[in-house]
């Protein structure tokens, strides 16, 4: 039987665990000598490489003194926590790895609960020591803290410490050490993470915890053997999570080796492999010995918080930019993001409309922002959060929100989230003149206040929240102040109508853009809608007077990102998505039709 040991890194956005992983690849001499090696080898997705987050998990498996060691690398971002909650279930062990000078931030107090939760008892590792505002000890002292107040065990508040810093390459277990290398690290891997418990001999039991797609194999499940040996081709059974059973035979059984994955023969208990032959495989089903069905408990998944609507584009420039801008195609597409990610859910919601729900708008952007790329067309309406009834009253998801920020910042946050219904926790002084606040936050109050906070800090703050829980609704939460300045006119977008409209407020298009009767331009200076004309050219005389000749100096207009420009939207607006633009619109174009219906929501 081999020697296994099967581990996952666990921490905030940006603390090091892809970069960690980096550097237990390449010092495992699990990559040949004259290997080309990316930096971040496991962000193999194009966004994730642009932003620098781990969007899916993924695992490799390295070989240390005859060891194979399986590592799952998790995403750190609270709206892919649905991720890092099924790989917990598949490990023995997990780095929590903590940020020397940043310390204990909300994801890593959401994923150490679950792992607590499954009694793996995790190794610490305080990356990033050679920051110049590093403080392991009192990090370390977080970490301890925060075990305590999660009821962790004895056994579990023993935890083993390593420093590191990734980046470097270097691990040691006291801060005095020599800083040569990861071996210090590898040793403690060896030392207190557990074999994996199950036999070979006992009958086959085996759990998905990810999905994968090919085009030629179809639906790929990647799943951890906790009990017996598989073998390629073998006949067994699908054990779905809602009772019913389906025998089949898996067509191919897939191992991994750093980067690579290769077809096995066969696998034993205790390893990590990817298996198909199966078109209706989900996470958390079981695969099992037909003569001896004993299916794992099915995972539970938390569900989603947040929903938008995704539609077919119907504006008067539709169609002339996206390769697919059918309600067909849309839907193709979805559906197929549905088989791999399932924290998503997807219904439909009548002719061309989509309604998809995910863990927050993250997740959802990072979904539009694929399709996009792919040459879809099409437009998504403002998140709204899943309302739920827990024993008859009405709920709503609620955030723990923690922000830093610089001191003189702090009235201006906290006047500012009172107003969208958060509760204050805790102040507490960082050092550096910046201090550390924190909230409990309807996730209503979120939307779009990303903008305002980044305004109020002068950029400087840092915000991150993770799901809390339900609780009992809390009624009208502050939305946007400011109007729209929407083209009453369709045409070509002129210098010399914008340099007018400018005063107005903050300007979204540039001269020569087109526009559409109902495309908002601009933000308002006030907090009314105002009709303007952006393609007004100047009337040319023969006659020249002194001041009509004057430069137009025009304001760089603002840029939007999709993020910005989902947060941004209120309800009668929508967020049109095509490869090459994003505009926003109002629902209704026509202006008459546009002050009816809103005269008649106002008298209801």
């Amino acid at each position: 039987m081999q020697n296994i040991r099967n581990i996952a890194v666990i921490a905030h956005v940006d603390h090091g665990k892809t970069t960690l992983v980096d550097g237990l690849l390449s010092q495992s001499g699990t990559f040949g000598e004259r290997e080309k090696v990316d930096e971040r080898v496991m962000d193999s997705n194009d966004l994730e490489r642009e932003r620098g987050i781990t969007i899916l998990s993924k695992n490799t498996a390295i070989t240390y003194r005859d060891t194979k060691i399986n590592i799952i690398d998790t995403p750190g971002h609270a709206d892919f926590g649905g991720e890092v909650e099924r790989v917990l279930k598949m490990v023995d062990g997990v780095l929590l790895l903590v940020d020397a000078q940043e310390g204990v931030m909300p994801q890593t107090k959401f994923v150490v609960k679950k792992a607590l939760g499954f009694g793996i008892c995790p190794i610490v590792v305080v990356n990033k020591i050679d920051k110049p505002a590093a403080e392991p000890d009192r990090v370390v002292d977080e970490v301890f803290d925060l075990f305590v107040a999660m009821g962790a065990s004895d056994e579990q508040l023993d935890f083993p410490v390593v420093y590191a810093a990734a980046r470097d390459g270097y691990a040691i277990r006291d801060l005095n050490d020599p800083k040569e290398n990861l071996e210090p690290l590898f040793e403690t891997i060896l030392d207190f993470v557990p074999a994996p418990s199950g036999s070979v001999d006992n009958a086959l039991q085996m759990q998905i915890f990810t999905l994968d797609y090919d085009n030629y194999v179809g639906k790929i499940g990647i799943a951890r053997v906790f009990n017996g040996r598989v073998k390629k081709s073998e006949s067994v059974m699908l054990a779905k999570s809602d009772g019913e059973k389906e025998t089949g035979r898996i067509t191919k059984l897939i191992g991994f080796m750093g980067l690579a994955r290769t077809e096995i023969d066969s696998a034993e208990a205790g390893d990590i492999v990817a298996i198909a032959g199966f078109n209706a495989i989900d996470v958390g089903d079981s695969i099992v010995d037909p003569n001896n069905p004993m299916p794992l408990d099915p995972m539970h998944l938390e569900e989603p918080t947040m929903s938008v609507y995704f539609a077919v584009n119907d504006s008067p420039l539709a169609g002339l930019e996206g390769k697919h801008v059918t309600a067909n195609k849309l839907k193709d597409r979805l559906l197929k993001e549905m088989q791999t990610n399932i924290a998503m859910r997807c219904e439909e919601m009548g002719e061309g409309k989509f309604r998809v729900s995910g863990r927050g708008e993250l997740q959802i952007t990072i979904l539009a922002e694929n399709l996009r790329r792919e040459g879809f067309e099409f437009s998504i309406s403002r998140p709204e959060v899943i309302i739920k009834e827990i024993d008859g009253a009405k709920c709503e998801p609620f955030e723990h929100l923690v922000i830093d920020t610089p001191q003189d910042f702090s009235g201006a946050i906290i006047e500012r989230l009172g107003k969208r219904k958060a509760e204050m926790k805790a102040m507490n002084p960082m050092g550096d003149g910046y201090t550390r606040l924190e909230f409990e936050i309807p996730a209503r109050g979120l939307i779009g206040y990303r903008s305002e906070f980044l305004t109020d800090t002068k950029g400087e703050g840092i915000m991150n929240h993770s799901f809390l829980e339900f609780r009992p609704f809390s009624g009208n939460v502050e939305s946007r102040k400011n109007g729209a300045l929407i083209s009453m006119e369709n045409g070509e977008a002129t210098g010399f109508s914008l340099f007018n409209i400018q005063e107005r407020g903050v300007l979204f298009v540039a001269p020569q853009t087109k526009v559409y009767v109902g495309m908002i331009i601009g933000e308002h200076s006030r907090d009314n809608d105002l009709d303007v004309n952006p393609i007004k050219a100047k009337h040319l005389t023969n006659m020249r007077a002194s001041g009509s000749d004057d430069a137009i100096k025009l304001v760089p207009p603002r840029d939007l990102t999709l993020e910005r420009a989902l947060e941004w939207i209120e309800e009668d607006e929508i967020l049109e998505v095509t490869p090459s633009n994003i505009r926003i619109r109002k629902k209704i174009l026509e202006p008459n039709l546009r002050k009816r219906a809103a005269s008649k929501n106002s008298v209801r």
